[in-house]
């Protein structure tokens, strides 16, 4: 099963949903969101994973690079392929779909509860947050779970195929979330945070985190239709 991973050539780093992805069986191929090929391009994908980013996806100089993402992720839709959204993208998604998203007026920072109506697809958490920008959910999406800043999950299906975006990172590890704190201690302190406790939550939640983030990949599999083996590829080596 080939799942294509939309990322950024400085942060192609998946973390526990690319772990347990591979786990289960999944062929993961990595495309540079700055140089997308066209769907058709694409061989016999199983679903698209949009990873997060740096960047805004509402910022004028990211114009071409967000088009080309939404037209890739409008096209596996209607070509019958869910898609997989994390934070950037799931803004992407959402403006792929009709929403919007822009800059928020403070950073959500920590590991921080949602507020769910679906404790499969969106479960409360704790969830890592690391992001200064917002969106607004496409017009034909169910939204799961939201946060003070606004939603935290939406499912899809306008376009045929099933689509879901997390808002929050299930994905990160403890190693990566310290390197995005020293990427962006800057606006951390300037909102009034302290670096060294976001790097306590990282450590604190690192355990549960992964196994909260195997089981809501497992769960969204399931949502999506997406027929990867039940039996992770460990297991399926021990029996043999």
């Amino acid at each position: 099963m080939r799942i294509y991973v939309v990322a950024d050539e400085s942060d192609r780093d998946g973390g526990f949903v690319v772990e347990r992805l591979v786990q289960r069986g999944a062929e993961m191929i990595e495309l540079d969101r700055a140089d997308l090929p066209v769907f058709v391009d694409l061989e016999d994908p199983s679903m698209l994973l949009l990873l997060g980013s740096a960047r805004g996806a509402h910022e004028p100089a990211s114009i071409d690079v967000v088009a080309r993402e939404s037209a890739l992720a409008r096209a596996a839709l209607r070509a019958g392929v869910p898609v997989m959204a994390i934070c950037y993208g799931a803004q992407l998604l959402a403006r792929a779909l009709g929403g919007t998203s822009y800059e928020a007026d403070d950073p959500e920072l920590g590991w921080l509860r949602v507020d769910t109506i679906d404790s499969v697809l969106c479960p409360e958490g704790p969830w890592a947050q690391l992001h200064t920008d917002v969106f607004t959910p496409p017009p034909n999406a169910h939204v799961l779970g939201s946060s003070w800043y606004g939603p935290q999950c939406f499912v899809d299906d306008s376009l045929g195929a099933r689509s879901i975006a997390w808002q929050f990172h299930p994905e990160v590890t403890t190693e990566t979330y310290n390197r995005w704190i020293d990427e962006d201690e800057g606006m951390i302190r300037a909102a009034g945070k302290d670096p060294g406790e976001l790097r306590r939550q990282a450590l604190a939640n690192a355990a549960r985190s992964r196994n909260a983030a195997h089981r809501l990949t497992d769960d969204a599999l399931e949502f999506l239709g997406v027929g990867i083996s039940d039996t992770p590829v460990s297991d399926q080596l021990n029996a043999r």
